[in-house]
């Protein structure tokens, strides 16, 4: 797995790119320009990994669109060492970022193609999470619970109340919420029984999706 000057330069053009979108968090950018976007994808799409656009990945699942990424990243506001749940590992590719920014990630997938391939390429990558399985990212990971912050890179109908639950009090949690026409939407936690839900904007995800025969972890 080859890293070169090319591909650096090409993630210093991305971050500018984002940046002028609007995501200004410098350690945020900092972890885009460092983590190699085209090792978590299929060779087939490699020469296109630096423009902002997801794509295909195994398990008709995508790696998302690096604005989105580095969006969602700078909602959660992650300090050096929180402890972050993640719902949808996917390619790894935001899981890394998490790691990259000091964050002890605990990743949930359910597709397991996407969690055996993606729990070998990390290690060798060296963003490796604090704990990954193969599970239902709707019942979250209560006994890892609480978490300070809490990402999902899934279009959820409604936010699960199990990761409400595991959210620990001023904590946030930022999720695409709806059907057909998603909105990002971060959440804090204000106390045990009160949440503050801002909606920011339009986004598309794929499908948040239960799967009743998955084994709890």
């Amino acid at each position: 797995m080859k890293d070169t000057f090319k591909h650096q330069g090409l993630r210093n053009q991305l971050a500018v790119v984002l940046k002028n979108k609007g995501v200004t968090d410098q350690q945020v950018l900092e972890a885009i320009k460092e983590i190699p976007r085209h090792l978590y994808m299929d060779a087939s799409f490699q020469d296109f990994a630096y423009q902002d656009v997801a794509f295909p990945i195994a398990a008709e699942q995508t790696i998302s669109q690096p604005y989105t990424v580095g969006f969602q990243s700078q909602l959660l506001e992650v300090k050096k060492g929180e402890k972050v749940l993640e719902i949808g590992t996917g390619s790894g590719y935001q899981t890394s970022v998490l790691v990259h920014l000091g964050a002890l990630v605990y990743t949930v997938e359910r597709q397991q193609e996407l969690y055996k391939k993606t729990s070998k390429l990390l290690p060798v990558l060296g963003y490796k999470p604090k704990y990954a399985c193969f599970g239902d990212g709707y019942k979250g990971l209560p006994d890892f619970a609480p978490f300070d912050k809490i990402i999902v890179t899934c279009g959820a109908p409604e936010i699960p109340r199990a990761l409400l639950a595991q959210l620990k009090v001023g904590g946030r949690m930022v999720i695409p919420v709806g059907n057909a026409q998603q909105m990002m939407t971060l959440v804090t936690r204000k106390s045990l029984k009160e949440f503050d839900k801002q909606t920011i904007e339009e986004c598309a995800f794929v499908p948040m999706l239960k799967d009743k025969n998955l084994k709890k972890y």
